[in-house]
């Protein structure tokens, strides 16, 4: 019995470069290191505001509000009711964050695998930096050290 009831479960969905997507932390994974973008806000069909911004953040809160204002976009998975994943042949892959008539039509303007590297390169410069500040403040207290006055 144990037996059957292993097999009768239901497969997870998998989503590749398509699909429709409603489960909240899918929704935030396929969000969260999206960099630069291109936003369109559309009600009722119409639209109503367009640019380009940066995600900031993403998350999962039915009591805070998705924002977007000044070039930095907070999105909050909760003001939407599904992900809609959808491919453009010259611009990859994009997202329609949809709820009643509203969409918010977000498109990557940057590559994860180039942000993802020049992260590493980022914080490699910065440890270095922190190595040379650290030991320029070791070799201050040392001749501080020396010093008669």
């Amino acid at each position: 019995m144990t037996h059957d009831q292993c097999n009768s479960r239901v497969a997870a969905p998998c989503i590749i470069d398509a699909g429709i997507v409603v489960n909240k932390r899918d929704m935030q994974r396929l969000l969260m290191d999206l960099g630069r973008v291109r936003y369109i806000h559309i009600q009722d069909g119409k639209i109503r505001s367009e640019g380009e911004g940066y995600v900031l953040e993403v998350f999962a809160d039915p009591t805070r509000s998705t924002l977007v204002a000044n070039h930095a976009l907070y999105l909050n998975v909760y003001s939407f009711d599904y992900l809609e994943l959808k491919q453009s042949p010259e611009n990859g892959s994009y997202f329609d964050l949809m709820q009643d008539g509203r969409q918010l039509q977000v498109i990557p303007l940057s590559n994860p695998l180039q942000e993802h590297t020049t992260r590493n390169l980022n914080a490699a410069a910065l440890d270095a930096v922190v190595d040379q500040v650290l030991s320029a403040n070791w070799d201050v207290q040392l001749d501080d050290d020396d010093c008669p006055f």
